[in-house]
């Protein structure tokens, strides 16, 4: 039925019921009481529909749907209708309110940055690794513009420019940023920052890596085959002069196999196909053995002392084998001619404790952090006089994360260096040897 119907039916039946009973009223008792009657029911009326719209227009100063009046004729209806669109409305306000809320809360766990400014570029809301990169505040911040709180020339003349299909390459704050503005609706836009700075870093060691290897494995090669054009272009050579180029390229053949069985140990020590089998290591036998290996390598020239005052672990022998002999033959090679070296195994309250501690060359603090990259070295000309093979404490990091310890490096220059390998507490079963 048309709404207007439904709305003038009950209007026409009160006005027709007010008019009989005037009517009625001035038959029997005369034409004063009669209009006076109709006229109060009409006063009567309006002072009703007068005080509804007093509520509704109190009510839409403060709409909530638990304070809607309640209606009497078409008022119930008007009211019904009023309290249906603010329930949808107070729905739907709290689903987006939700969803601004997930959205907030996805942005904020976002890696990349997430900036939304309006069109004259005020910030309106900025995610926490936004505020990392670009040094902004989410509260101190908001609604002052962008260009004023990050005050860099690449990034203003980016914004006047307004080439927003190019992403910006941005230094700033010792971070290195790939920034780039997305217009969005008329009047927001969202900056976007992804931060390649760790990228950067892990090429830079890729780009050494290929560089150091290929530096490693040309140095025998150029020694081998020199000396194989020798023997080609001399077939009457003396024997003593033969010999020792004989004996030059097997040690120089050694080098390069040590270098790739380096290099194999270190890609199967980072595989998840190699899983770690834990196995008793007696680390009395295993540390004694390293002993003679480095007593054998020093050949005299060091004084080398072994103490064992702690217990025994769970893990692989080979691997940590390879990561203690390295750690060791490192100290042997940097260490001058009577030179000391120290190795301890020993428990602490923490869980027990390796360490090699020596009287050498020393390491300057802005190369320790980076001695564990593969073939990473303090003093590239000392590589072949110690003939490292250069992934060696990249091996001891890898064995170290695989059974749950830490490399800590103490060192000064001139004045020696000290490898501790810290593991957990749980990595021990309690037995202890002393030595």
């Amino acid at each position: 039925m048309n709404p207007q119907l439904l709305f003038w039916i009950p209007v026409t039946l009160r006005l027709s019921f007010i008019l009989i009973a005037a009517g009625v009223l001035w038959y029997f008792f005369g034409p004063v009481v009669g209009l006076s009657a109709g006229l109060l029911c009409l006063i009567a009326l309006i002072v009703i529909q007068l005080n509804y719209l007093y509520l509704l227009n109190a009510w839409l100063d403060h709409p909530d749907s638990e304070k809607l009046p309640d209606g009497w004729g078409a008022w119930t209806d008007i009211f019904s209708r009023l309290y249906r669109f603010r329930r949808d409305d107070e729905r739907n306000s709290a689903e987006l309110t939700e969803w601004l809320a997930r959205f907030r809360q996805a942005m904020s766990l976002l890696p990349d940055g997430v900036v939304i400014m309006d069109d004259v570029l005020f910030l309106e809301w900025c995610n926490p690794a936004a505020e990392q990169h670009l040094g902004l505040s989410n509260l101190r911040d908001k609604g002052m513009r962008v260009t004023n709180l990050i005050r860099n020339p690449d990034f203003i003349d980016y914004i006047i420019l307004g080439r927003y299909e190019q992403p910006l390459t941005l230094s700033l704050r010792d971070r290195k940023l790939i920034v780039q503005i997305i217009p969005f609706e008329n009047r927001r836009q969202i900056l976007v920052t992804h931060d390649v700075t760790e990228a950067e870093r892990i090429e830079m060691m890729r780009r050494d890596f290929i560089a150091n290897a290929s530096h490693e494995l040309r140095t025998p090669l150029t020694v081998i085959n020199g000396f194989l054009e020798i023997a080609q272009s001399q077939p009457d050579l003396d024997q003593a002069v033969r010999m020792s180029h004989l004996k030059l390229m097997i040690e120089q053949g050694q080098r390069m196999q040590n270098l790739v069985e380096d290099m194999l140990t270190l890609t199967r020590l980072e595989s998840i196909d190699y899983p770690l089998r834990p196995e008793h290591v007696s680390i009395h036998h295993l540390l004694d053995q390293i002993r003679q290996e480095a007593e054998a390598l020093s050949g005299g020239r060091h004084a080398i002392s072994l103490t064992i005052d702690g217990p025994d672990i769970e893990g692989s022998t080979d691997e940590l084998r390879s990561a203690f002999s390295n750690l060791v033959s490192n100290a042997v090679r940097y260490t001058p001619e009577g030179g000391r070296i120290d190795i301890k195994w020993k428990n602490t309250e923490t869980g027990p404790q390796f360490s090699v501690k020596d009287s050498g060359i020393g390491i300057r603090p802005e190369h320790i952090v980076r001695l564990t990259e593969r073939f990473y070295r303090v003093d590239k000309s000392r590589s072949r006089e110690t003939q490292g093979t250069g992934p060696g404490l990249a091996i001891v990091k890898h064995v170290l994360l695989r059974h749950g310890a830490v490399l800590a490096i103490e060192s000064q220059p001139e004045m020696g260096s000290t490898f501790i390998v810290k593991f957990p507490q749980d990595s021990n079963n309690k037995t202890s040897f002393v030595n």
